[in-house]
């Protein structure tokens, strides 16, 4: 699957699952759960139930899997997407600060692209060492949103990606977003905090390379995203920012366009997978 990444659409990294999960992550994620028969392994903000998917192409056997997820459509959604793959998986609307679950309760616990829309992350891991056996494995694979790098070879682009910064921080902070950008390398620290051993910690880069003038679509798609937001956007100040974005964002779009051939775009950025182990 192709690794996208798109400032100008958000300024978090969205449906990483969906759109970056591949065999080589599967294989990675299985080196460091250790799923072996008998054991209990957890999934953190499930989602549609790729990992579950993904999980079961391993032909796991005699490994329970649960999942939770905020928001209870998309447990329903993963339920039936793994019911249509013939597995068998254990799935519950919870939050991950509050898991409904005992303590020691897993064998390994793991998450991607969770803890970067929770604001209280330090809950969040303590609840992962709270339901973890001593022993038992932990992988949280998050990006650093601060750190996201852009380049477009004409000048519209920057100035489109400066407009996209304000228009987002101003939705975050109407919206009272209190989330740490750069969650991903601070994981380590938090993981030492609540008695989780460090273990590893593994980039992966999450980018995409335009090269030529993009497609009509890609134009489209993000201005459905950008008016997505707008739409849902709490104040009129905002929405007239949004749109003096938009204004920008066709510009851009009318200057690649014009540079044809010779138009760059590059955007990049991390992922931090960050392994550990409860001591005991």
């Amino acid at each position: 699957m192709p690794r996208r990444v798109d400032a100008l659409t958000s300024s978090t990294l969205k449906h990483l699952r969906e759109h970056w999960w591949d065999d080589a992550f599967t294989a990675f994620v299985k080196e460091t759960l250790q799923p072996r028969p008998g054991r209990r392994i957890l999934d953190i903000g499930c989602g549609t139930g790729t990992a579950e998917v993904q999980l079961s192409r391993l032909r796991l056997t005699q490994v329970e899997l649960f999942a939770v997820d905020i928001l209870a459509e998309r447990v329903s959604a993963a339920l039936t997407h793994t019911r249509a793959h013939n597995m068998n998986a254990h799935f519950a609307a919870a939050d991950a600060c509050k898991l409904p679950f005992g303590d020691a309760s897993f064998d390994s616990v793991f998450c991607v692209a969770v803890l970067q829309h929770i604001g209280e992350v330090a809950s969040a891991v303590a609840e992962m060492a709270r339901v973890l056996r001593p022993g038992g494995r932990v992988v949280a694979v998050e990006p650093d949103n601060a750190a996201r790098f852009f380049y477009s070879s004409v000048d519209e682009g920057r100035i489109a990606h400066d407009a996209a910064s304000r228009f987002f921080s101003a939705l975050a902070q109407a919206r009272g977003d209190a989330t740490d950008p750069s969650v991903g390398p601070h994981l380590a620290t938090l993981f030492t905090r609540h008695g989780i051993e460090l273990l590893n910690v593994e980039l992966f880069p999450v980018s995409v390379a335009k090269l030529g003038a993009p497609s009509d679509d890609l134009w489209s798609a993000r201005r459905a995203s950008v008016q997505a937001e707008i739409d849902r956007a709490p104040d009129e100040a905002i929405r007239r920012l949004g749109h003096d974005y938009l204004k920008t964002l066709n510009r851009y779009a009318a200057a690649a366009s014009a540079a044809g051939p010779a138009f760059v775009e590059i955007q990049n950025t991390l992922l931090f997978a960050t392994v550990g182990q409860r001591t005991e």
